[in-house]
């Protein structure tokens, strides 16, 4: 049989082994490569070990659903219903999160449809994307390297007074929050300090 390993042209006879491994194997890679990606790039408390073995199982096993419905239409709607049935209860936390696993379906099912020069320059154009917006922050519109919260028992007048203290040892000072209340005695404040030697915090 004359396989082309870029087109996938099998529909009619049976499946090349030889290349059904191949797309398992680019499939298992590229969910290894954004997985890395991701341990790199993830920050924040909703990292989970069990999600980062997934992004290395899922494009695998979404080949392995391409490669199992490539010739037969029956099968192809059989697996849609189970799909259709199981429902998936983890919530993600982080919206980036989702991304991850829609990149991961997509090289997968690229892999499987054995459209290997597609899952390769996917898997590298998106794991670059994901290292540049890790690498330049993009979307911050502020830094700050401390909050801090305090309890203003003294007069409103006398802030500006804590106002200039604080701007002496920070480049920038941002009030985040500023209550009180009917029968509380004083002012609970919240400021965001971009400091001028984070060495210096303690």
């Amino acid at each position: 049989m004359n396989f082309n390993f870029f087109r996938g042209d099998y529909a009619t006879g049976p499946a090349d082994p030889y290349a059904l491994v191949l797309g398992l194997m680019l499939a298992f890679l590229s969910g290894q490569t954004i997985a890395w990606v991701y341990m790199t790039t993830h920050s924040g408390l909703s990292y989970s070990r069990s999600f980062v073995n997934s992004l290395i199982l899922l494009p695998v096993l979404v080949a392995l659903v391409m490669l199992v419905m490539a010739n037969n239409l029956v099968t192809a709607f059989g697996l849609m219903a189970v799909f259709a049935i199981v429902r998936f209860r983890n919530i993600l936390r982080d919206t980036l999160d989702t991304t991850f696993i829609l990149a991961t379906i997509v090289v997968g099912m690229a892999a499987g449809t054995q459209k290997y020069s597609t899952a390769v320059i996917g898997c590298v154009a998106v794991s670059a994307i994901f290292l540049y917006l890790w690498a330049t922050s993009f979307g911050s519109r502020h830094r700050y390297d401390l909050i801090v919260n305090l309890h203003w028992a003294r007069s409103l007048s006398e802030l500006p007074a804590l106002l200039q203290l604080l701007q002496r040892h920070s480049r920038g000072v941002h009030c985040a929050s500023q209550r009180s209340n009917e029968g509380y005695d004083g002012t609970d404040l919240s400021y965001r300090l971009l400091l001028r030697d984070p060495a210096r915090v303690d």
